[in-house]
């Protein structure tokens, strides 16, 4: 008799051999459901036997646990694929209630929603953050309004508003002519003014998660600027200004 493990170690791997021919035949990209790491260690092993096609893995974040596969035929332009993840805050509106890991879970799966579905849930100072198929994240807005008897509200996110375990800060003191949004940005993020204003003007840069198309809008100490796979920068604060008129500021990346 076949143990239950092995029956789903073979079913998984039919279906990522499905997958893999869909790939080729439509020419496009599939995906997973999330899988756990041992899981994905299978998918992956089999996928490298399979002719024609190559994958990556996405979680929402560099060390997520649970992540989704892609599967694409090997002479697709990798860097098209955009990520289909979807991002969820969920947040007691009662103060000072925290309900654990487990019973947003319990919550999501009372909603009939099968566990690998759900990717990651980061749990912190009450609320939790969740990374779900992005055909689920609507049905969670509009039925999950209770967690563990705890009533909650829960609001689409975007990737760089995870608050992610041991994430580390940079701090960044200098100079700038102006506040504009082009000359914080490309020292936030490392980049060229003109590469960055190119950046802002084709709608990759939103300031406090918000898109903006305007390179010279005016920031204060508090904005945050994101980027879409760059993560964020925070405009902590003005320092003073120097005698040739530059302006002393503070910024702090969050790897």
């Amino acid at each position: 008799m076949m143990s239950e493990s092995s029956q789903d170690f073979k079913i998984l791997l039919a279906r990522i051999d499905d997958l893999a021919d869909a790939a080729l035949k439509t020419q496009n990209p599939q995906w997973t459901d999330f899988l756990e790491p041992p899981e994905r260690e299978q998918a992956e092993a089999a996928l490298r036997w399979k002719t024609g096609v190559r994958f990556n893995s996405f979680g929402g974040y560099p060390k997520s646990e649970r992540r989704r596969l892609v599967i694409y035929p090997d002479y697709y332009f990798a860097e098209t694929i955009q990520p289909e993840l979807a991002f969820l805050e969920i947040t007691p509106t009662a103060p000072g209630v925290s309900p654990s890991h487990r019973d947003y879970l319990g919550a999501l799966m009372g909603l009939g929603i099968h566990r690998h579905k759900l990717g990651d849930i980061l749990v912190a100072d009450g609320s939790a953050q969740l990374i779900v198929v992005p055909e689920l994240a609507d049905y969670i807005q509009m039925n999950l309004t209770t967690v563990s008897s705890y009533t909650v509200k829960v609001e689409g996110i975007d990737p760089e508003q995870l608050n992610l375990p041991n994430r580390r800060e940079k701090e960044i003191r200098t100079t700038v002519a102006s506040l504009r949004l082009d000359a914080l940005a490309a020292l936030g993020f490392g980049e060229s003014r003109t590469k960055m204003a190119r950046d802002i003007k084709a709608e990759k840069v939103k300031v406090n998660w918000k898109p903006t198309r305007s390179p010279d809008l005016q920031l204060n100490p508090g904005d945050v600027i994101s980027m879409r796979g760059r993560g964020r920068v925070e405009f902590r604060e003005i320092t003073g200004q120097s005698k040739k008129g530059r302006i002393g500021v503070v910024l702090v990346r969050l790897i």
